[in-house]
Order: C-alpha cells, then structure tokens, then sequence
C-alpha cells in the first residue's frame, strides 16, 4: 500500500528532512507494511454515526513519531471514517510552532509543552495526548566493540556532551568497561540541530543524573550544546553517526534498529546496565511516579532494575476548542483511532502500545475535544 501524499505547502517547506528520514527508514516501514501486522481494522471510533465530511488532515513535529505514524497513516484511510493524513516529520520545535501558527491541525512533540508556549496559544487551551511510548538509544561507532557490549553511566554521558570527557579510553569509560579493548580515539559528539522533543527527554535525563548539566545547559527542545556537530532529526544524527567513527550520537531506538547502529547499555536508576528496549521502556512507564492531570511528564531515570532509564512518550498536541466543527470531529476519530486499533503497530516498530493506563487517560483527553456546543468525539 502507498502513503497517500498531498502537495501541502508545508511539503515544499521541509522536503529535505522527509528525504532524510524515507532514505534511511525505507526498509523497516517496507517490512513492517508487508508484514508482521498484516491485517488492518475496519473499524473507527464513530459507532453508527455519519462520518465527517473533512477528507484530510495536517500534522507536523515530531521525528521519534515518524515510523510509527507513516505506518498508522497509510492504515487509517482504509477504515470507517478514516481520511488521509499529510504528517511532515520536522521536529517537535517545529511542529508545535506549526499548531500555534494554525498551519496545522496537530502537532506531535516528544517533549510536553512549556507553560510559555502554552501562554502563546491564541485559540484557548491546547490537549496533550499520549500516543506512543519508545526507548532514546545511545548510540556509537566504534570500531571492535560490538553492540550492547559498551557500558555507560549517566554522569559519564553527561561529562561526554559537556565536552570533559574527550577519548573513549578516558579512565572512567575504561574502568566501568573492563575486558573492552578501548581505542584512544577522539569522540565526535553528535546532537540535533533542530528543535526536539528527542532532545527533550536526553537533556531532561541530563540534567537528572547531572548537577552540572543541569546548572550549565538546562533541559528543553533546544538547548545551546557546549560541544558537538549537529544533525536535523532522528534521521540526520543517525546519518551522522553511521558515517563518523569515534561518533556517539541519541537515537529513538527505532532508528538504530533500522540503520544497524551499535548502542550502549546505559546504568539506570537502581545500578543495572539496562539495554534500550522496548520492555525496558514499558518498565520506566509502569514505575513513573504520580501524572498530572494535564499529562504533561518526563519519566526519565525511573526506579526499577529493569527500567531503560532514556525513555519517554509522545504525544498528539491539539486544541482543545477546535474552531471547525468538522475537522474537529475527523481529528477526534483519528485520535481515537491511534490510542486504540492503531497500537497494533507499535511492536514491529520498535514502540511499546500504550498502557491500558495511558489509553484511559488519553480517552479522557479526546473526549473533552469540543467542537462548537458539543463534544467532537461521538463513538
């Protein structure tokens, strides 16, 4: 099956980056659509109502999403209701910027909006929808130490991208990495160039494990890098790893699968080595402590030994006061669509399907979508 595209303006805006992220993504999302999940629902979320007459919707952010939604839009408009989705894969800087400009219907950001950017809005209060949930790998080219054999900790990160630690034989690498024959090569930190919700969970996990991180670079979308070359997406960085020896780069764990990059097994929270994985990420959600109403969270660096401490979801931002009733009502159904039937194609994705948790609360969420008088949502 194709993915649907349509000539949008924004299209022209950010065709380099949706290049980037089909070249290296093309054979994981070609296997995942031919199999594994094979079969799709032909179902929506609308029960025996009359569908909306909106026949496309446009969304744009987050690059860790963009496996997992090109899979999802090229489903959804076969089911009932469903309407092809145009998701420019651009970074969550630029896709919440996008929303709050009103070029888009939605936004999807790896990282919560701040109360800042949430002061922006110029349309009433914005929803955050938990969608996907997935493991930031740290990921290296390093010539004779395999993947998932290199050890880290968060202080020893922190200190790589704070520019202190310069070689990997540095003595606190070695010392943790005994019976690894560690080259003295230089290390070529690689970060985004873009604004990030990726960026968003590794500088908020920084500054956990970091006290210095924390005072000197902070955590956001984007943040001012003491050190390091930078890449546009999940795609760029990817790029630039692969093609760098010495390089250690962040990944959405997807792309690392997709790329065969090596990755480190990085010490979480309880002093286990914990590779990013899928039940690593699931165990980091399931351990969060208490989520706020609004479900704007990190659960970086959570307790339990087999917590993968770099995880994070992601999220659908839309306005909860939606001012076409229409488009509204189709953006619900896909909402409700994704949180549901959609999950089916987490797994061969390298995502973790939303906890029965997060379902209700994302429910909740798309349920107080109001469209005019009424809700959008009717299922």
């Amino acid at each position: 099956m194709l993915f649907q595209q349509r000539l949008h303006p924004i299209w022209y805006h950010h065709l380099l980056t949706r290049l980037g992220a089909f070249t290296l993504l093309g054979l994981t999302l070609f296997l995942a659509a031919c199999g594994g999940s094979s079969s799709t629902s032909t179902t929506g979320g609308t029960g025996g109502t009359t569908c909306p007459s909106t026949k496309s919707l446009t969304g744009a952010g987050s690059t860790f999403d963009y496996p997992l939604f090109s899979k999802m839009f090229t489903v959804y408009p076969t089911v009932k209701c469903g309407v092809n989705v145009d998701y420019q894969s651009v970074g969550s800087g630029a896709g919440i910027n996008d929303l709050l400009n009103d070029i888009v219907a939605f936004g999807a950001t790896d990282t919560p909006l701040t109360d800042a950017q949430l002061a922006k809005s110029t349309h009433g209060p914005i929803l955050h929808i938990p969608v996907t949930l997935g493991a930031t790998a740290i990921s290296y080219n390093l010539s004779g130490v395999p993947s998932g054999t290199l050890k880290l900790t968060g202080p020893i990160i922190a200190d790589i991208y704070l520019g202190k630690i310069k070689t990997w034989n540095d003595p606190a690498i070695a010392k943790i990495n005994t019976g690894i024959n560690l080259p003295s090569q230089n290390i070529t930190v690689v970060h985004r160039s873009d604004g990030s919700g990726t960026t968003g969970i590794f500088t908020h996990y920084l500054s956990d494990v970091s006290s210095q991180w924390q005072s000197q670079v902070g955590a956001a979308t984007t943040v001012n890098w003491p050190t390091g070359v930078g890449g546009k997406g999940n795609a760029g960085v990817a790029a630039a790893v692969k093609s760098t020896v010495g390089a250690i780069g962040y990944l959405e764990l997807a792309y690392v699968v997709a790329n065969n990059i090596s990755y480190a097994l990085v010490q979480n929270k309880d002093g286990s080595y914990v590779k990013p994985s899928l039940d690593g990420a699931k165990a980091s959600a399931i351990n969060v402590p208490d989520i706020p109403a609004d479900l704007r969270f990190f659960i970086v660096n959570a307790p339990g030994a087999d917590s993968y401490p770099i995880s994070g979801f992601s999220w659908i931002v839309a306005y909860q006061n939606q001012s076409n009733t229409d488009r509204g009502k189709a953006l619900a159904n896909m909402l409700w669509w994704m949180i549901h039937d959609g999950q089916q194609y987490a797994t061969a994705l390298t995502y973790v399907p939303l906890p029965a948790t997060i379902v209700t609360k994302s429910e909740a969420q798309i349920k107080a979508m109001q469209c005019g008088s009424s809700a959008c949502y009717s299922g």
